[in-house]
């Protein structure tokens, strides 16, 4: 036997899927999280699924781990003391920035903490120029002094940025030799081997992130490394990219900044992967689980990918599934603000002490609380009955934190949490939709994470959304999508010239070069020529204009036919992004990219090919108060093992599972697919 483990840690629960490679089985557990120590709970978890499965941990064949250390690091301010070294004159790049501001109105808008520690910013002479010729030898004497000084201030690691090296590194790479002679122990990080791009702040901005977090997580994930073998797992982990790949352990010590968004995307990329099984290819993603909601688009089964991203107010330069994240989970805390109006999130109640029914101690009124008093969750125990829960607990925390500063009853206050928690996510959304020139009525919303079943066809009429897909085991996703995962090497380089004939053989040289980098690192991975492939997109402008638009193209060798369809795309995806194109201005290309991808075996999921119109077994029947509704409904709970694949359940009815409740209102009708998926459509809407 050999089994796939994927974990995704969460602010509230750990996730947990297994698959087994021989029957094809999957199987999906969830365990608190801890937040103290992400890795207790993944350790424990491990342990106890081996047992209660009855599986040796050397039948684990692969291990992938989807982690917020990163994250976490970055907001609490907890990373690495870390130093600069930098072309002389060019030390206050980090401060001077761009002309973006945080909020275009709002001049005393405070900036982002800094990441360096005040006063190790040091200068360096040297100067290499737009053409990566040297015009001033790097001052070796400046580098030792530089290495020697921050050495004093005792940092933990450097990040090291010089002009023009994405062109030509010569100076970074003999800095980085003249640290590691001088202080070993630093953790070093050149802008060169990380971006390899143009415009200075971005890049300095991502090689500061890079080494602020590089310590940190290069504890984390040797001490996860370390455990993971105490179990007796002999596999090597890999760990999740912000772009929905995955990497080696060593990958992630290296550049852990590409793990930023590692568990979002993970989830992301079992969306999409459902997406092609339920052949619909516009979808968007609506992962709500304890602590925030994450939005992200797929057109034309195609993830978005975003290469100029912010995190924590710093551009991070490393491709990512373009997804939004607000601050609206089942452990999102409302509140009374000063004006006398309800604030629901960003604020969650966690893990620990978790909503007030989860009787951990938690005194704060949370989504999860509202859901319980309105009905929609169970009362009494979640988790498939393996977690108790106590409705007077959340009852109390209503009306202790909210009906008494605002004169509503606990249950208006309950349904006042909801609609606001809801708001906020249509916005997420038509950030990700209507502002990028998407209509969302043509999207199928794919709802998952523990609490977004929960809302998502309340969500979805808000938006006219007709359609919501329910995976099988929603609550999760983001650890099969793990399993779901390649793994994958994006390259680059920056040079600028027009989309013409006349520079189709130093594009196609450059994609060469690019081919022949991946080929060495997926060759480092162990990946066979046989599973690998190759993705190729070119960032293109109009001439004079400063923003990119990166178009994906067929093949790295361009030709006429190529250049031609990149050509027309370029057009069409203006017009859809600013609503204009123009067809007399030259295009240019800035930034060549290639994905070098290792194809690794994946988890499938089989279709049924008998399809009943079955029974629904009712288990109860409770009272329940839905969005837009004043009185509450007498509403079907089912089971969801329950449901036979090909039957149909007309709304209201609540379907209960292990990992998450999907809430059918009234005039909502929810279909079990062939593959376990519910859709869920509103009346005039089509299956």
């Amino acid at each position: 036997m050999s089994y796939m483990l994927g974990v995704d840690v969460g602010g509230t629960f750990t996730d947990f899927s297994l698959y087994n490679t021989d029957t094809k089985e999957i199987r999906n557990f969830k365990r608190s999280s801890t937040p103290d120590d992400p890795s207790r709970a993944i350790v424990s978890g491990i342990i106890q699924i081996l047992e209660e499965c009855g599986i040796a941990p050397d039948e684990v064949s692969f291990l992938g781990h989807g982690t917020t250390v990163a994250t976490n690091a970055l907001i609490e301010k907890k990373g690495a003391r870390t130093g600069l070294i930098t072309t002389y004159g060019f030390k206050d790049l980090m401060e001077i920035g761009n002309q973006k501001r945080p909020s275009l109105y709002n001049l005393l808008k405070d900036k982002s903490e800094s990441l360096i520690v005040p006063g190790c910013k040091c200068e360096v002479r040297e100067r290499i120029m737009h053409d990566g010729t040297v015009k001033l030898p790097l001052n070796e004497e400046d580098v030792r002094n530089a290495v020697s000084f921050l050495k004093e201030q005792k940092v933990d690691s450097i990040a090291v940025c010089t002009l023009f090296s994405f062109i030509n590194p010569v100076h970074e790479k003999r800095i980085k030799e003249i640290i590691s002679e001088e202080f070993p122990e630093a953790y070093v990080t050149i802008s060169s081997e990380l971006v390899n791009e143009f415009r200075e702040y971005p890049r300095m901005s991502t090689t500061v992130l890079n080494s602020y977090l590089g310590p940190v997580m290069k504890k984390y994930v040797r001490n996860f490394e370390n455990s993971v073998k105490e179990v007796g797992i002999d596999t090597k982990p890999y760990v999740t990219q912000s772009n929905g790949s995955i990497i080696s352990i060593a990958e992630t010590i290296d550049y852990p900044i590409k793990t930023a968004v590692s568990g979002p995307s993970a989830g992301a990329v079992g969306a999409s992967y459902l997406s092609g099984l339920s052949d619909e290819h516009k979808i968007i993603t609506f992962d709500m689980g304890g602590t925030s909601a994450d939005i992200s688009l797929i057109q034309n089964g195609k993830l978005q990918v975003s290469y100029d991203r912010y995190v924590e107010g710093y551009p991070a330069r490393v491709p990512m599934i373009d997804i939004i994240t607000v601050g609206a989970g089942g452990g999102s805390i409302a509140k009374i603000d000063e004006g006398g109006a309800m604030k629901v999130g960003p604020r969650s109640a966690g893990a620990v002490p978790g909503p007030a029914c989860y009787m951990r101690g938690g005194q704060e009124p949370t989504v999860t609380d509202a859901n319980i008093m309105l009905g929609k969750l169970n009362r009494h125990k979640i988790l498939g009955g393996k977690m108790d829960v106590d409705r007077s607990l959340a009852e109390s925390a209503i009306k202790k934190k909210l009906s008494s500063e605002s004169g509503l009853d606990v249950i208006d206050a309950a349904a006042g949490i909801i609609s606001v928690v809801n708001s906020n996510m249509v916005r997420a959304i038509r950030g990700v939709s209507i502002e990028r020139g998407y209509d969302p009525r043509e999207f199928i919303l794919m709802a998952f994470g523990g609490a977004g079943p929960l809302h998502a066809c309340e969500v979805a009429a808000e938006l006219g959304i007709s359609k919501v897909l329910l995976p099988g085991s929603p609550g999760t996703l983001c650890s099969l999508g793990l399993l779901m995962a390649d793994t994958r090497f994006d390259l680059s380089r920056s040079r600028i010239m027009l989309a013409n004939k006349e520079n189709l053989k130093d594009i196609r040289r450059i994609f060469t070069d690019l081919k022949e980098e991946g080929d060495q690192l997926l060759e480092n991975e162990g990946v066979p020529s046989d599973m690998r492939k190759y993705v190729y997109s070119l960032d293109c402008r109009y001439e004079n204009q400063n923003y990119e638009i990166s178009m994906e193209i067929a093949d790295g060798q361009m030709d006429d036919k190529i250049l031609s369809e990149l050509i027309e795309g370029f057009h069409a995806e203006h017009n859809n992004s600013y609503g204009y194109f123009d067809r007399n201005k030259n295009i240019q290309l800035v930034n060549y990219r290639m994905g070098a991808i290792g194809i690794i075996d994946k988890p499938t999921i089989p279709g049924s090919d008998t399809l009943v119109q079955g029974d629904v077994p009712v288990t109860e029947l409770r009272q329940v108060r839905y969005e837009g509704s004043r009185e509450f409904v007498e509403t079907r709970i089912i089971q969801r093992d329950s449901l036979k694949r090909g039957t149909a359940v007309e709304g209201p009815a609540i379907i209960e599972q292990m990992d998450s409740t999907c809430v059918i209102p009234p005039g909502w009708t929810a279909y079990n697919d062939r593959y376990g998926n519910l859709i869920v459509t509103h009346e005039g809407g089509e299956a």
